[in-house]
């Protein structure tokens, strides 16, 4: 457990927002009980902090998106980025980044110009927008864990070492849902539900919420025996999601699985839909310079994740202008009733998406990547196909009527 000096080894974790947080704390707690003497060291929040990392900054502000946002952010994270750096000068034996990519590729580079390894977990989406960079993330870490089935050539293919190993979301337990308990606590009675899921981020929510209200709203004339119910992120200042006049809950896995049908942003929570098993749309809107930008150099024909890891247009997507009230609310009453043939197929599409992500053990996968990089034998072996491992949780179900 220690490096060739005889001192404990370091990894340092980088991780920008909530969902990186989580999945990299995963990876922690797998390496901590292989190896307790590891010290962990980085950037996160609440989930790697009891996870045993040493905090140098919470997430708070490194939690923006677009490139408007992200210019306004810029000396703090040129300040933040030589922070970093200095920690890699004072001794590093590996540095675990987590997505986030536009602060963690800077971070890989400057972590391979001083020799150190670098585990990338959750690559940037590099073949979607600035394709020409997968060919720099090969060149700058040591191991890419893919989550996505394609990813592992894309960057295979650019000279890397990339391993898919299954998607985070499948590692979670098996959900058990007491259906009558929170329709008692939404006061929905036992009316069909439709989940909003407007985001997490600040940003997100300043563009989405009033829109997905809007929603509700439209699809309830359409069908006045429809509950729209709001899904709220741990953090998140609830107040003006509760001045929407919709019950609010924070239990957003546990809210899919009891819904009809649902409206979500891009971004992982399209995964989170099709995991519980429910039909849904996708909808996204950002700020004017990033859809600006983002037009110029996508190069990908879906936007959702879920569409992307079966490579066709399975779920609707409804993008900037594109994303209007009405135009939404009459897609999802299409999707309403019961034996209607647009829902039949949707349930039959989203359970293939579930299927493509593989079985559980993404965490473990990651931490023997990671004993590799460290120098350590291999001695808990996860499931080598993730693909082929089609055991599921108990994660289906979703979409009651």
């Amino acid at each position: 457990m220690s490096g060739a000096d005889g001192t404990v080894k370091t990894v340092l974790v980088l991780a920008g927002e909530v969902s990186g947080d989580h999945h990299a704390s995963a990876v922690v707690r797998a390496l901590s009980i292989r190896h307790p003497e590891l010290r962990f060291i980085g950037l996160g929040g609440a989930e790697l902090q009891d996870a045993g990392v040493e905090l140098i900054e919470d997430f708070d502000r490194l939690n923006v998106m677009g490139i408007a946002e992200v210019l306004r952010q810029l000396p703090f994270f040129l300040k933040l980025g030589r922070r970093v750096e200095a920690l890699m000068d004072q001794g590093v034996d590996l540095v675990l980044a987590v997505d986030y990519p536009g602060f963690n590729m800077r971070m890989a580079k400057a972590a391979k110009a001083r020799g150190i390894p670098v585990l990338y977990y959750i690559a940037p989406q590099v073949w979607a927008w600035k394709a020409h960079r997968a060919a720099k993330l090969a060149h700058d870490v040591s191991e890419i864990a893919v989550i996505l089935p394609f990813e592992e050539a894309v960057f295979n293919r650019e000279g890397g070492s990339a391993t898919y190993v299954g998607h985070p979301l499948m590692d979670r337990p098996p959900l058990q849902v007491d259906e009558a308990e929170l329709r008692a606590d939404l006061g929905v009675g036992d009316a069909p539900i439709l989940a909003l899921l407007p985001g997490s981020r600040r940003q997100e929510l300043s563009r989405h919420l009033e829109l997905f209200a809007q929603v509700g709203a439209a699809v309830q004339q359409r069908h006045p025996e429809v509950r729209p119910v709001i899904a709220a992120a741990p953090g998140v200042d609830c107040g003006p999601l509760e001045a929407t006049g919709y019950p609010v809950t924070l239990r957003t896995r546990e809210l899919l699985r009891i819904s009809h049908v649902a409206l979500v942003k891009s971004g992982t929570s399209t995964l989170d839909a099709a995991i519980a098993g429910v039909p849904f749309l996708m909808a996204y809107r950002s700020s004017a310079l990033t859809w600006m930008v983002a037009k110029r150099v996508v190069k990908v024909d879906h936007i959702a994740l879920a569409n992307l890891v079966v490579d066709r247009r399975v779920i609707p997507e409804f993008m900037q202008g594109a994303a209007e009230p009405e135009a939404m609310a009459e897609a999802l009453s299409g999707l309403i009733p019961q034996d209607s043939a647009a829902r039949r197929t949707m349930l039959t599409d989203i359970a293939e998406i579930r299927a493509a992500l593989g079985g559980p053990g993404a965490a473990d996968r990651v931490a023997d990547l990671a004993d590799r990089l460290l120098g350590f034998d291999i001695a808990h072996a996860a499931s080598d196909d993730p693909v082929r491992d089609d055991t599921l949780s108990d994660d289906t179900g979703g979409g009651s009527a």
